[in-house]
């Protein structure tokens, strides 16, 4: 990985090879790296963790990744592309910014760049858990530091080439990892289907062990990100045309769900049976014992696997987590360098590739630091989504829909909508419902966007 960071870094000549690979990258590509960056490894260690938890049902989180990747294909994808590759962005705010004004882009940039840095810290503490559960000699801070040096550096010096290239690599070998090792080994391993059957509930087995509120907050929370992600604009605009960028997200989206979705889920519902077997009474988890449903996947995988194939399958988890960190860790440094430092010290002074690398270096650091002092991987994963997602949904679909949006309305949205998330989530307020704080996040915002359209709308009328 490393090696492919340092090729592309020979071969970027512009700030645009830099974050849009020059806008030539191929569907395949783009399609796997959308795939690897959105799975990844928060929703690889996550799913385990559902599997563990619920069985079959939490594959439906990865279906709204289906269902967001088609439908930004449609509704998205058309109306952006045109725009972007006439007006040369680099950035998702810089859509906004052509539709709004440059306020709004900057206060987008800092909401993405806060909700990426988070994303970002979410995949390197994915990684370190996965280590540190496997390996009990490596503790999660040095596992941390490990994984996201390695993913910090070839991001920082490769940038979006060495990112996608990488990605498509990394889903090769995680799929290899999961179809030739993980889910064959460790069927045999439980016992196969009469051990499964016979050890847990049937709601394991089934597709409606699920409540209507936690999937409803999966759909407002995962879909929407489709559509404000920086690391997917990045990508569409990478395209060398429109019809590329459509098939990419086809693809994505048909590797999200039924494919990873399932074999993710599998893996730790094999590990929930070897819990309640006894397979980890030695490492202090007999069965009844309380233990993060995160860690039984690793766990499990160091119980069944000998040396050498345990060697490949973390490679294959690894991979799966360093495809997702330096997608996000691009994103952030894309929004910092273009949309923040830009709109306050001008365009020319940091267009250069020097200072794009010195500045994702310096994201991945505080993303390590945060990353030291978080718990729980999909928690911090899901909070980065919502509040990313009620800052910026609201004022997307008023670019897309609306003749003549109003800057007003989408800096009360944003700001509206971002800070209720955030003071919900840091509160940890009980919610009416069991509803996520990002659904009324939303609300917020987009009562705040329709009250300043009106008023905007009234004083041009008037």
């Amino acid at each position: 990985m490393l090696g492919i960071g340092f090729y592309f870094m020979k071969q970027n000549k512009s700030k645009e090879d830099y974050y849009v690979g020059g806008r030539g990258m191929s569907a395949g590509h783009i399609g796997l790296s959308v795939v690897a960056t959105d799975v990844g490894g928060g929703f690889s260690i996550g799913l385990g963790g559902l599997g563990f938890v619920m069985g079959l049902s939490g594959s439906w989180m990865l279906f709204t990744g289906l269902l967001g990747a088609w439908i930004s294909a449609v509704v998205l994808i058309p109306k952006i592309y045109p725009i972007a590759k006439k007006h040369q962005f680099l950035t998702f705010p810089q859509s906004l910014a052509f539709r709004y004004n440059a306020k709004v882009a900057l206060v987008a940039g800092f909401i993405s760049l806060v909700g990426y840095i988070g994303f970002t810290s979410s995949q390197i503490l994915a990684g370190a858990k996965l280590a540190s559960a496997t390996f009990p000699s490596i503790s999660i801070f040095n596992a941390i530091l490990i994984m996201g040096v390695i993913a910090i550096v070839y991001t920082a010096v490769g940038g979006i080439k060495a990112v996608i290239y990488t990605d498509t690599i990394q889903w090769i070998i995680l799929m290899a990892g999961l179809i030739g090792i993980g889910i064959p080994i460790g069927y045999i391993h439980i016992g196969g289907w009469e051990a499964i059957s016979s050890t847990l509930p049937s709601s394991f087995m089934s597709l409606t062990n699920i409540t209507f509120v936690q999937f409803f907050n999966w759909i407002i929370t995962i879909v929407p990100v489709w559509f404000v992600g920086m690391s997917l604009y990045q990508r569409i605009y990478a395209c060398k045309d429109e019809k590329t960028a459509k098939k990419a997200w086809r693809i994505a989206g048909l590797f999200e769900w039924p494919i990873m979705a399932f074999m993710g889920i599998a893996l730790g519902l094999f590990a929930r049976v070897g819990y309640e077997q006894g397979m980890f009474t030695e490492i202090g988890y007999a069965p009844g014992v309380v233990m993060d449903s995160e860690l039984g996947l690793p766990l499990f995988l160091r119980s069944i696997l000998p040396v050498g194939l345990m060697g490949l399958m973390l490679s294959a988890y690894f991979s799966a987590i360093m495809s997702t960190a330096d997608s996000c860790l691009m994103a952030a440094s894309g929004n910092f360098s273009t949309d923040i430092l830009g709109f306050f010290k001008g365009k020319q002074k940091y267009d250069t590739i020097k200072h794009s690398q010195i500045i994702t270096l310096f994201i991945g650091a505080v993303a390590v630091l945060i990353a030291t002092h978080m718990q729980n991987v999909l928690e911090l994963m899901l909070y980065s989504y919502a509040f990313m997602v009620s800052g910026l949904l609201v004022p997307v679909l008023g670019m897309l829909l609306l003749k003549k949006p109003s800057s007003l309305a989408a800096m009360a949205a944003m700001i509206g909508g971002g800070t209720t998330t955030l003071v919900l989530i840091l509160t940890q307020v009980k919610l009416p419902y069991e509803l996520d704080a990002n659904f009324f996040g939303i609300v917020v915002s987009a009562l705040a966007f329709a009250v300043f359209q009106s008023v905007g709308t009234k004083r041009v009328t008037a």
